[in-house]
């Protein structure tokens, strides 16, 4: 048996429901009834980046990062293709920049999208920290 396993299903037009565990996921090409699948992927990159991210400053022994929030940005190319994507982490923490560049550099390894991502659709991580 398969680690992940998805049923997805479209009785008409372009959206689609996937049945991933017990959870119904809405994805629609047209942005019509859920996200498009290109935005999908982009915050399931960064909710995989965000737990990873927190798994890097444990690890630097930060354990308390405090309040932390991504907002990702993509870009298309002219066939609607994902060409970039850069994400601004807001960290409530007030670290310094080298800290923050390690913390970052775990989280890459880390987070199993990044890792699956061709290397220049992998994000452009921009880290602010003491913002809350």
């Amino acid at each position: 048996m398969s680690d992940i396993q998805t049923s997805t299903v479209s009785e008409d037009g372009f959206a689609c429901t996937s049945q991933v565990g017990d959870f119904d996921l809405q994805i629609d090409a047209t942005d019509e009834t859920g996200p498009n699948p290109n935005a999908a992927l982009v915050a399931t990159y960064a909710s995989c980046f965000l737990p990873a991210f927190r798994v890097g400053g444990q690890k630097t022994g930060f354990d308390d990062l405090g309040k932390v929030q991504i907002d990702a940005d993509a870009d298309l190319d002219d066939s609607d293709d994902l060409e970039r994507i850069s994400f601004d982490v807001y960290v409530e923490s007030d670290l310094s920049d080298d800290e923050f560049a390690e913390i970052t550099e775990l989280a890459e390894d880390i987070c199993h999208v990044h890792d699956a991502l061709r290397d220049e659709l992998q994000a452009d991580v921009t880290v602010v920290g003491d913002a809350f």
